[in-house]
């Protein structure tokens, strides 16, 4: 029998061979061309932050009743009683029921510790703390003293907020892209390149509430005065941050 198979030409493989090492080697040398024009390329990268500062229009406040009695169950009944007492007193104040809120409910055993003994159990301690939110400012100082009035014992701190706080951060944008800005040609005047354009922009920082201090204040009964508390809101300090990429040129 004959072996019909067809050949190349001796000459045709190594062309192929050859073309094919040609089209392998394109690629990395379009990338590594790529990449050399990135490298070659002369940038500013820079940051810079813009503030805008704006009273409040809201606060929270943390408060709440604590009870020592013999037992548990007594300690929590007399909790529950001053408790009630204090949730109809800030609905009565104008605190919505939504915006009331436990945060924290604890019941501890309480002991006498003396030298050499073991530890003596003396009572319970219940403690009910609500956090609150104050949407009208002007009632906050009266919401704190009806409280008290009615039984709370404790306020352990106050945050100060914005319902809404998009237009003070659109205003500190506004400013953080001036001063980057306003970087940029210092920069370009100093080393003698002007910008061509701007390669990236990023974001960072926003509205923080500001904390609250720790404790506030306390309170361990009743208080009867003409005048309400007065509590001073101040501003809120509002930033935000940004870098940016500028490719420049002589």
């Amino acid at each position: 029998m004959t072996n019909t198979a067809r050949r190349l030409p001796a000459f045709a493989l190594p062309a192929l061979i050859g073309g094919a090492l040609l089209m392998g080697a394109a690629a990395p040398a379009l990338a590594q061309s790529s990449t050399d024009a990135a490298f070659k390329a002369t940038t500013f990268s820079l940051s810079a932050y813009g503030e805008t500062r704006v009273a409040p229009d809201m606060a929270t406040i943390n408060l709440g009743v604590q009870t020592d009695a013999p037992t548990a169950a007594d300690a929590l009944k007399a909790n529950g009683v001053r408790m009630n007492q204090v949730m109809a007193a800030l609905k009565k104040a104008g605190i919505a029921e939504r915006d009331i809120q436990t945060s924290n409910l604890n019941l501890n055993a309480q002991y006498a510790y003396e030298q050499n003994q073991p530890p003596k159990l003396t009572g319970y301690q219940a403690s009910n703390q609500v956090t609150i939110t104050v949407r009208d400012l002007s009632k906050l100082g009266a919401a704190v003293d009806a409280t008290v009035n009615a039984g709370a014992n404790t306020v352990n701190g106050i945050s100060f907020g914005l319902v809404n706080p998009q237009a003070a951060e659109d205003a500190a944008r506004l400013e953080a892209v001036k001063a980057l800005q306003a970087k940029a040609e210092l920069y370009g005047r100093a080393t003698g390149y002007k910008t061509v354009r701007l390669v990236n922009l990023s974001e960072g920082g926003g509205y923080m509430p500001a904390p609250p201090p720790m404790p506030m204040m306390a309170f361990a009964g009743k208080r009867e005065m003409a005048d309400s508390t007065s509590i001073a809101g101040g501003e809120l300090k509002v930033r935000i941050d940004v870098s940016a990429v500028y490719e420049v040129s002589k």
